[in-house]
């Protein structure tokens, strides 16, 4: 498997357990998502914007290199860029969650786009403070979606510390099941 396919997989899981998650989310009322409980962004609603906010960040980024993909991303590169990493785009749940489900179709459209030999392409780009970064795109999108990983677990913390229960979470799950290889003994 190439990493181009690898990183279609990544969409599709991203885009999954997002859906997951904001059904799971759904059985709270909108003063228990927005609740500051502690969290880095505050509340449940604000950890799904920020990860909205960084999605859009970096896929605008992204847009900008013909090389990644550039024209699948038209729609995404013409909205409003985010400010701040902490800006609430959606303050009522079910606005966020259509957003969501925008973006992450976008994101699956866009990696099965993208095309072998742009990985190892340099990637210049400035954060969300102004500062000018060069890497190599490949490593800079699996920071993307790890980026999404991990903050989808604290939300599922949140979650579950409310008693909803996500189900389960492994990547593992989305890893089709290979042939068994009888290890090349001949059969009888």
């Amino acid at each position: 498997m190439g990493r181009q396919q690898q990183y279609v997989l990544m969409g599709r899981y991203n885009r999954d357990m997002n859906q997951r998650l904001y059904a799971a989310a759904q059985s709270l009322s909108e003063e228990q998502l927005a609740s500051n409980v502690g969290a880095f962004f505050q509340s449940i609603l604000g950890t799904l914007n920020h990860l909205l906010v960084a999605d859009i960040m970096w896929l605008q980024r992204f847009a900008k290199r013909s090389f990644a993909g550039a024209p699948v991303l038209v729609e995404i590169a013409a909205m409003p860029a985010p400010a701040a990493l902490n800006e609430v785009l959606h303050e009522e749940f079910d606005a966020l969650f259509g957003a969501r489900r925008v973006i992450d179709t976008q994101i699956c459209r866009w990696t099965e786009s993208l095309t072998e030999d742009s990985f190892d392409r340099p990637l210049e780009y400035k954060n969300s403070k102004g500062h000018d970064f060069n890497k190599p795109f490949g490593l800079v999108l699996q920071h993307f979606f790890n980026h999404q990983t991990h903050h989808r677990g604290q939300v599922t913390t949140l979650l579950s510390q409310q008693g909803v229960d996500v189900g389960l979470t492994d990547l593992l799950l989305w890893i089709d099941e290979l042939p068994h290889d009888d290890g090349g003994i001949p059969s009888k």
